[in-house]
């Protein structure tokens, strides 16, 4: 992967930072997308100092043109895409009978319409070259009801399957698409749904009241777990796999 050009949406979060990192480290230089300019730029000039190629595009996902217009830019400055990670995400909380318009429409524009956005604009372009690799970061919730979630759960399920589907559209031109599924992630997201210091061993054990596994490893995940998912399904490595979902969640959802 050393001296390729990797797109990295919610380059500034816990995960998509991460994963940023784990690109640069191999080699990969990582034009990195978030919405918070502010934000992005403090954590473009921390991947630096740790040695990391990264280059900050302020950009909204939820914007098609604004998108388009990043990837162009990456391209003439940088180079041609060859990986990218669709990491950027929100999450809003509550009772779906009781959600607003507002938070569930706000909710897929980041978690799917994001996502279609971006992949759109780049796998065209991989299209055209005959290569190139995607990974989407979704959830396991995706796959196994959460209460409180219903928005984020439905949204992360529509991005899998717009990821899976594009990659059966696209694999006869050589690009992979998969998906990585991480449970409870030690990230800012998942620390604001704490209440208190009792949090994370709260998210460790489950909560039988709202049907919820704990995660039988006995320990949360780190976001240097999932970006590990992340730069496996991008690399040669996994040259044979596409239309995948790599869970990384401890055993949270058994397995299923």
């Amino acid at each position: 992967m050393d001296g390729t050009i990797a797109l990295v949406t919610g380059a500034a979060g816990g995960i998509g930072g991460a994963v940023a990192r784990a690109l640069g480290r191999r080699g990969v230089l990582v034009a990195a997308v978030d919405r918070d300019p502010e934000h992005l730029r403090r954590a473009v000039e921390e991947l630096t100092a740790q040695g990391v190629k990264a280059t900050a595009y302020p950009t909204d996902v939820t914007d098609s043109a604004d998108v388009e217009a990043t990837v162009e830019r990456v391209e003439r400055e940088l180079g041609p895409i060859g990986h990218l990670v669709n990491a950027a995400g929100v999450l809003r909380l509550g009772q779906a009978r009781e959600f607003s318009d507002e938070d569930w429409n706000a909710t897929f524009a980041v978690n799917a319409t994001g996502v279609f956005h971006v992949s759109r604009a780049v796998v065209n372009r991989m299209a055209e070259r005959a290569r190139g690799s995607l990974v989407t970061v979704a959830s396991n919730a995706a796959g196994t009801p959460r209460s409180d979630m219903s928005a984020y759960a439905a949204s992360k399920a529509a991005a899998t399957m717009f990821t899976k589907s594009l990659g059966l559209e696209v694999a006869r031109h050589g690009i992979r698409c998969n998906v990585v599924a991480p449970g409870s992630t030690d990230t800012p997201m998942l620390r604001s749904m704490w209440h208190d210091e009792s949090g994370p061993q709260a998210s460790i054990r489950g909560n039988g009241e709202t049907f919820r596994v704990g995660i039988p490893l006995g320990r949360l995940a780190q976001p240097w777990h999932i970006a590990d998912a992340v730069v496996f399904l991008l690399s040669d490595e996994a040259s044979h796999i596409t239309l995948h979902t790599l869970t990384v969640d401890g055993g949270a959802t058994l397995g299923v």
